[in-house]
């Protein structure tokens, strides 16, 4: 059986005999190691086992490489006759594992980028040969570019393995290393030896650009672009060179260069970086997309053509992106084309301007023209009346539409053609050309009445003539400028339209406020309302808003007497100077409908007492000629009705006003103090100088009664007063008025009056 061992190691080559009877040896190779167990000049051999037992294993230990061969155990013939044994031949092979590999070109290395680099590696002394293996510093194992020999050892069954590799090194092996690993079937366990690399290789160039990338990644006319270069190079002392389409960059750029102004003209423009080293050079490209708005390579050219012939227009734009064309026909102001070049074929119709439009995103609209002319005869635009300007140089001019141009332009005066050349001609001449317009410009270099009239132009071309009279005169007409009178004419047929519409408003208004006729159980159903809310006007009456009739006293003197002054007190709305005024009233509603004074008639007041020596308290208004006397026919006790709702100790009692009570319960009139009716709240209000009754038999004071609104009542519960006094109610003392008798000095007393606006105070 055969075995294997590796050096130093033991084995064992098993022999058993059964019923030995003669001698048992072991021969390697054929020789005789001996028939003993302790086998005499091999002391590594033994053989082992005993004798009962059959066994004559042969040992060896430790293991070399000589020990190598062929065994056969064999049992020698006896003297009976029994035959000799052999067992079969045991092949006994002994392994070497190799010796640490070895790399020839040591343990470091600097090679060049993509240039051939052999690496050997040696592996020696092994058995059976070494297996060897590459790996890369990036940890692949290498199957190309490798090599391996294997030699046998001249004094041994030993072998040399030598690997070659060859490998194209790249950026990615700088500073690593390569591992040449060996082993055999002696020992799994690989030996390695190692080789670092240092791979100089040119720049490594990226470029990229920086800023000025619009939100869609292109690059907007105008904007500053900023590029980037960034270089990996072994050496790392590097050059940057940058250029654009070729062409080199002046300027002290290294790692960045500046675009100030991304133009139009750098679409599709190449720029480049470009690194040394003293390995080599590198470069990176960018290709730049620059957007930008539409611009005419040509203008659009007006054509001449004949009646019915095809012409075709061009709109040759520039863009990026590409612009987007439209055509429109002037005359039809329709969209003809969508297309950079269109065909006409042209007759009166479709004749004229044409408009080429380009549209690119995010730029003003480009717009170009350009005309059909039929060719035919020319045609005066001139006006044919021209004034002379009161200050300057005198012209003529014609204008003509020629197509083809005009041939020539002829001008004569009073029968006679100008001649310009002449030296003694008053008359110069100057003709332009523009378009398909000819302006032709007689100047009176003498400009007297002489040359004033008619002078005639005219116009040739090979299609025909056209003349004109042009007057020249020296009054100057004022031109209509219809555009002025349009405006003007507008702004009055607009405020006529304002002012009908608001004398309609106000009519409508005036019939809306108009109301309805009133029935007596319209009337009954005021006046039970009236009842039920006396109470409440009657609280009203102290926060009122109307005047108060305030008086005050001033110290008596012949000056004061004969003095009147009237002031207005700005003191506010509603204020009062005196502690112990009363207010006058409620709140008075005052319908919009009756605030005009021409609604109402002037009341008229009874004759003024001339008697001075009874005036009854009377204060009169010296400068006023309007005063009259209060009627003395109605008793106290109609006063007393609106005084009724004031407290015995109020201001009225207190200040003894001069009202009796015993002779308030008195029918027979009596003769009441003297007060102005204009101190009391029924002057100001026509609707308190009545009772009830008079106020249902009497209408009110109005301008135009038929058409003119009674106005509502001053308040409920001056109503309920005035009817249950209807026989003799006459005006009522003011509620809100303070009357004194006198100062202590005998002074007049003084009467103030204040509103709303103001306070209005009158000095007696």
């Amino acid at each position: 059986m055969d075995q294997t061992a590796v050096i130093g190691s033991r084995v064992t080559l098993p022999c058993r005999v059964l019923d030995q009877k003669g001698p048992i040896q072991w021969t390697k190779d054929d020789f005789g190691l001996g028939a003993v167990r302790n086998l005499t000049g091999y002391e590594r051999y033994a053989m082992i086992g005993s004798d009962e037992e059959g066994d004559f294993s042969l040992h060896i230990y430790p293991v070399e490489l000589e020990d190598d061969g062929t065994y056969q155990c064999q049992a020698s013939p006896t003297n009976d006759g029994q035959p000799a044994l052999r067992s079969r031949f045991a092949k006994l092979s002994v392994l070497v594992p190799p010796q640490k590999p070895k790399i020839l070109q040591g343990d470091f290395l600097i090679t060049t980028e993509d240039r051939e680099l052999v690496i050997e590696c040696v592996s020696v002394a092994g058995k059976p040969p070494a297996e060897i293996t590459w790996i890369d510093g990036l940890g692949n194992v290498l199957h190309r570019g490798i090599k391996t020999t294997k030699e046998l050892f001249d004094d041994g069954p030993l072998y040399t393995v030598k690997s070659i590799l060859r490998v194209m090194p790249r950026k990615d092996h700088d500073n690593t290393t390569f591992t040449c690993q060996s082993q055999n079937a002696a020992d799994r366990t690989p030996q390695n030896a190692k080789l670092r690399v240092e791979v100089r290789y040119a720049p490594k160039v990226s470029l990229r650009i920086r800023s000025g990338l619009g939100k869609n990644g292109r690059i907007v006319e105008g904007s500053e672009l900023r590029f980037k270069c960034r270089a990996e190079a072994n050496p790392p002392n590097v050059e940057y060179r940058w250029f654009i389409n070729e062409k080199k960059v002046i300027g002290d750029y290294t790692t960045e260069m500046i675009i100030h102004n991304a133009t139009r003209d750098l679409h599709d423009a190449i720029v480049k970086c470009e690194v040394h080293n003293d390995v080599g050079k590198s470069e990176d490209t960018e290709t730049l997309d620059i957007t930008y708005g539409p611009q005419f390579r040509h203008q659009p050219i007006s054509v001449e053509t004949q009646y019915g012939a095809t012409e075709i227009l061009q709109c040759d734009v520039d863009g990026n992106p590409t612009p987007e064309i439209r055509w429109y026909h002037e005359d039809s102001e329709r969209q003809v084309a969508s297309t950079p070049n269109i065909s006409v074929v042209v007759n009166h119709e479709t004749a004229g301007r044409y408009f080429c439009k380009a549209h690119v995103p995010g730029f003003p609209e480009l717009t170009g023209y350009a005309n059909i002319y039929i060719r035919a005869s020319p045609s005066i635009v001139s006006q044919r009346v021209q004034y002379v300007p009161d200050e300057g140089v005198v012209k003529v001019k014609c204008t003509a539409v020629s197509v083809p141009k005009a041939d020539s332009v002829v001008w004569s005066f009073a029968g006679r053609e100008l001649n310009f050349s002449s030296n003694n001609t008053p008359f110069h001449v100057q003709e332009e050309y523009t378009g398909e317009r000819v302006v032709s410009t007689v100047t009176l270099l003498d400009p007297i009445s002489t040359y004033f009239g008619d002078y005639n132009c005219t116009v040739t071309n090979s299609f025909g003539t056209d003349s004109v009279i042009i007057k020249l005169t020296a009054h100057t007409l004022i031109p209509v400028d219809w555009q002025l009178i349009l405006i003007i004419g507008g702004l009055i047929v607009c405020v006529i339209m304002i002012g009908v519409i608001i004398i309609l408003i106000l009519h409508c208004r005036d019939r809306i406020k108009q109301p309805r006729p009133r029935t007596a159980q319209t009337q009954e159903t005021d006046m039970q309302e009236t009842d039920s809310n006396a109470d409440r006007y009657r609280e009203s009456d102290r926060s009122s808003n109307l005047s108060d009739v305030k008086a005050d006293i001033r110290a008596g003197s012949s000056v004061s007497n004969a003095e009147s002054v009237t002031a207005l007190d700005s003191e506010g709305e509603g204020s009062t100077r005196g502690v112990n005024a009363l207010a006058l009233a409620g709140p008075v509603p005052n319908p919009l409908g009756y605030r005009y004074s021409a609604d109402y008639t002037e009341p008229s007041f009874p004759p003024k007492n001339n008697d001075g020596s009874n005036n009854n308290g009377y204060v009169p208004y010296v400068d006023y000629t309007r005063d009259y006397m209060p009627p003395t026919t109605q008793g106290v006790g109609a006063s007393r009705e609106s005084l009724s709702r004031i407290p015995s100790g109020g201001i009225l009692a207190s200040k003894k006003i001069g009202l009796s009570s015993a002779n308030l319960g008195s029918s027979t009139p009596q003769t009441t103090p003297a007060i102005d009716p204009r101190f009391s709240a029924t002057y100001g209000n026509p609707y308190l100088r009545m009772s009830a009754a008079e106020q249902l038999r009497h209408a009110p004071h109005t301008a135009v009664p038929g058409v003119t609104p009674a106005p509502p009542p001053y308040t409920q519960a001056m109503r309920m007063n005035s009817l249950n006094t209807l026989n003799g109610a006459g005006p009522q003392a003011p509620l809100s008025a303070h009357y004194i008798t006198g100062g202590p000095n005998g002074g007049v007393a003084t009467v103030k009056r204040t509103s709303a606006v103001g306070t209005l105070a009158t000095h007696v």
